[in-house]
């Protein structure tokens, strides 16, 4: 199971990065980033924690997420892990935990670091070179920020809606700062 992190401010952004154990992987169909998106939707709205960004990688995620709580993203993470690994294990039929026991959670203050941060993370499968450019993934919160596009997921952080004064010009500015550096 999961350590949560030391101490983890409530209200600050927080960066989390969860690993499958010794690089396996963590998903292995469309159903398990489904059913592990919608166990993240529920939980984080039961705990409290507002999902800024994420990406469901082969062997990890990645998350963008604020948590009224103190230490909240590592409890919901925690609580997400776990349920994970039983679906896996009934699925699979396997017992084997697939995730580390370390979390990596970061604080992320700075505007400039936060929505850096949320590229950052929205990229990460081109970076894998598993697409050429981040819209073609299904599993990340890029469409959500930066097309539009519905994700009952995703809560913009105030750093976001600070990009413009109205949903169109949040996202061209949001998509903007993409291009300019992924040299478009």
């Amino acid at each position: 199971m999961v350590r949560p992190a030391g101490d983890e401010p409530r209200g600050v952004a927080l960066h989390a990065v969860q690993r499958a154990r010794d690089g396996a992987a963590c998903f292995f169909c469309d159903a398990d980033r489904v059913a592990y998106l919608e166990a993240l939707r529920e939980l984080a709205a039961r705990g409290g924690c507002a999902v800024h960004a994420y990406v469901l990688m082969g062997n990890h995620v990645h998350l963008l997420a604020t948590s009224a709580r103190p230490r909240g993203v590592s409890q919901l993470l925690a609580a997400l892990a776990g349920r994970h690994a039983r679906r896996l294990a009934a699925s699979r039929a396997s017992e084997v935990e697939p995730w580390t026991e370390a979390l990596d959670v970061s604080p992320v203050h700075q505007r400039r670091h936060l929505l850096a941060c949320m590229r950052y993370i929205e990229t990460n499968p081109v970076r894998a070179r598993m697409v050429a450019r981040p819209e073609s993934y299904r599993w990340s919160s890029f469409a959500a920020n930066a097309l539009g596009r519905d994700d009952p997921l995703v809560a913009p952080h105030p750093y976001y809606y600070a990009l413009g004064r109205d949903p169109a010009a949040r996202r061209a500015a949001y998509l903007g700062s993409f291009a300019a550096r992924m040299g478009q």
